[in-house]
């Protein structure tokens, strides 16, 4: 029980820190419908879910050895929250503050859904972050069965986190803000995503 709420308490701070994936999510949840939120929120979950079984599986190790890999999937990463974030900057500067309505990044509850794992895919470094407190805090004792509880404790703690906010960002007086602001908050989402995208491109290609 004591490793599970660790784990939990490890991912939980990790979850707090804002990242493409909050950003992805609160922009939706207030320019779009809580549904099409918890769609994304739902994508993120699955990312979360790929990047935890690769990482219990050993790819950060691969990785590690294939210096190229890991560049390669950075390089793709970077390229689409550049695009993504490119979109919203678009978005926002065809709308203006006071239309009423909000740029959509997305369409749609399972382009909502297919947008979040996209989002969550982007980072490869989700992979490394797993590998990293798994290695560190799973010994040679944890069974088969404790170690995939946990994938399956990472994976629910990032739908339930992400689904608090996206319900947050929902509620009528914050849509309404929104609304009032849209232009401004779809400009600064988007430069957040180039911003991250570029981070992903150049520290890669320093590297």
């Amino acid at each position: 029980m004591g490793l599970y709420l660790t784990i939990a308490l490890v991912q939980l701070i990790a979850l707090m820190s804002p990242g493409p994936d909050f950003f992805f999510v609160s922009q939706t949840a207030v320019s779009r419908s809580r549904r099409q939120a918890l769609f994304g929120v739902a994508g993120i979950a699955l990312g979360v879910a790929v990047w935890a079984a690769l990482a219990l599986l050993g790819l950060q190790l691969l990785l590690h050895r294939l210096a190229w890999l890991e560049r390669l999937i950075a390089l793709a990463g970077g390229l689409y929250l550049a695009w993504m974030g490119l979109r919203m900057l678009h978005g926002a500067w065809r709308g203006g503050a006071g239309h009423g309505h909000a740029p959509a990044l997305q369409q749609g509850d399972w382009r909502c859904l297919r947008a979040g794992l996209l989002t969550n895919l982007s980072n490869p470094k989700a992979v490394v972050y797993f590998g990293s407190v798994f290695s560190a805090l799973l010994g040679d004792g944890v069974g088969v069965a404790a170690r995939w509880g946990l994938w399956l404790l990472v994976t629910a703690e990032t739908f339930v986190w992400f689904a608090v906010v996206a319900l947050c960002f929902g509620l009528p007086a914050v849509r309404r803000g929104y609304l009032r602001l849209s232009r401004w908050i779809d400009g600064l989402a988007g430069a957040v995503f180039v911003a991250f995208g570029l981070h992903l491109i150049l520290a890669r290609r320093s590297a």
